[in-house]
């Protein structure tokens, strides 16, 4: 192998944050071992199925590209870890593989009353929080001290500089039944689908949301990733309580939950206390004995 242009840390580093910024997976490679000993710290880097930098070794390079594919794609047998390399000239080095995906986030679309709450408890779940608006007043760093992101954006197209992925989580809670509609559609156009959609609305806006996106062809196994009326059904009135309810329909798609009270589910009282049968004679069944 002759010398090559591989990545250093800091090359390798700033491509990795570029790429997490952007919503993509990515995967590190460096050089553990060679049989020359002189090639340790070597790295390069895969993300959009691309190999940045290089090991100056087409075998190498090949057999990097495709153990980083398998483990960004989710293949169980490929984890981040220590792996063998093939190399052109026969033999095999070391490397060590790192797999990165985005951090979860919440996209707040939409920067009202109900918005602030959201990006509270969105930040306290440990998320990325994002939260996008068409007016400056409403679009600050004052109103949302937790988020990481604050910006105006036109809500014609309100994703063309934040790139939704599959951990995103979209909350559509603008001031306006039109805005919220121009949004959903922006977001069910993506080819790969957050792993949560929620819109606000009533149920007449949210059916003639649903009916016109159906008359526009857009299948009904996609409208239905929408969870449209937002959150779960605890009552909630106010912006907190609607918050709560909404962060609370995440969790829930997170832990598998049913989202009913755990006392319902547990039946402590039914369960360990209940009375002891009584038999026609006035005696007890308990025991077993007459």
């Amino acid at each position: 192998m002759s010398k090559t242009p591989f990545l250093t840390l800091a090359s390798a580093s700033a491509q990795l944050l570029e790429a997490m910024d952007a919503g993509e997976k990515a995967a590190v490679l460096a050089l553990v071992s060679h049989p020359d000993g002189t090639r340790s710290g070597e790295r390069v880097l895969v993300r959009e199925g691309k190999l940045i930098g290089s090991f100056g070794d087409p075998v190498a390079d090949e057999g990097a590209r495709d153990l980083a594919l398998k483990g960004l794609s989710g293949n169980v047998a490929v984890e981040s870890g220590v792996y063998p390399l093939p190399l052109e000239e026969g033999g095999e080095a070391s490397v060590y593989l790192e797999l990165h995906h985005p951090s979860a986030e919440m996209v707040i679309v939409g920067a009202g009353h109900l918005a602030q709450p959201l990006c509270t408890l969105g930040a306290l779940l440990g998320l990325r929080v994002r939260v996008l608006d068409d007016r400056p007043e409403f679009a600050t760093r004052e109103r949302f001290p937790e988020a990481s992101d604050v910006r105006r954006v036109d809500f014609s197209d309100p994703f063309q500089e934040v790139k939704l992925h599959p951990w995103s989580h979209v909350l559509l809670v603008t001031r306006g039944h039109r805005y919220d509609f121009e949004c959903l559609r922006k977001v069910l156009q993506h080819e790969v689908l957050p792993v949560y959609i929620g819109m606000i609305g009533s149920r007449r806006r949210v059916r003639a949301t649903f009916g016109a996106l159906l008359k526009e062809g857009f299948p009904r196994e996609v409208l239905a990733h929408v969870r449209a009326p937002i959150g779960l059904d605890i009552g909630a009135e106010t912006p907190a309580e609607i918050a709560v309810s909404v962060v609370a329909e995440i969790v829930e798609e997170w832990r598998g939950g049913s989202g009913r009270p755990l006392r319902e589910v547990e039946r402590v009282l039914e369960r360990f206390t209940a009375e002891p049968e009584q038999n026609d004679g006035g005696t007890t069944d308990a025991g077993g004995g007459p």
